[in-house]
């Protein structure tokens, strides 16, 4: 079974080169994102894939700090921000847990999109973002909870795991996810579904 590391840095210029699924909720997500965002913030991002949020929301803020567990994934995105000429993201190969982040904390916001039902560890990955964060401090994330209605996903995903088609796939609930939220430090500010009807839970949590 391939290590989490090695199973994206394989899946990198696959992954680079897809269209985003969903266009239209993606640019949602951006558009409510860089509404709670400010000029001089510094910004994390964890779970960055090849930087196309941190590129998109560059010009919005003072820098961003965007990570991956994927070091071919970095590296696809530092060759884009070359491409682009942005120059205030710096892109770090990690994980939600790793010191690495601290180098630039303490953060105004920490971003986390499609990213923590991937994590094993979720609590100790949203302690680790609260503590990076300034009083204050907003985490934004979007995530599949994909544990809200039935499906053969439990069942499939841990033999394509096996064999190394698929990733680790926690299948975490609305509810669950929220509570280890607030289990961190977190106050929930705002919490919704995009799109309307879909798994996807966008949550505005601020840190108390």
């Amino acid at each position: 079974m391939p290590t989490a590391a090695s199973f994206w840095d394989n899946l990198a210029e696959k992954y680079a080169a897809q269209p985003i699924a969903n266009p239209e909720a993606y640019e949602e997500t951006l558009a409510r994102t860089r509404a709670l965002l400010k000029p001089s913030d510094n910004v994390l991002e964890v779970g960055a894939g090849t930087g196309t949020t941190a590129l998109k929301l560059a010009g919005d803020v003072a820098r961003i700090t965007s990570s991956d567990i994927s070091a071919n994934m970095m590296d696809i995105a530092k060759a884009k921000a070359a491409d682009e000429g942005v120059h205030n993201v710096r892109f770090v190969q990690a994980t939600p847990m790793d010191a690495a982040l601290e180098e630039d904390a303490p953060y105004d916001a920490a971003l986390a999109f499609n990213l923590l039902h991937l994590v094993e560890d979720v609590p100790a990955a949203v302690r680790h973002l609260h503590a990076l964060l300034k009083p204050g401090g907003l985490f934004i994330s979007k995530t599949p909870c994909i544990g809200q209605s039935f499906s053969i996903w439990p069942l499939v995903v841990p033999i394509m795991r096996a064999i190394g088609k698929a990733p680790y796939v926690r299948f975490l609930k609305v509810s669950e996810l929220e509570d280890e939220f607030r289990a961190a430090g977190f106050e929930i500010i705002e919490a919704e579904a995009i799109p309307r009807g879909k798994p996807n839970h966008f949550v505005v949590a601020r840190k108390v």
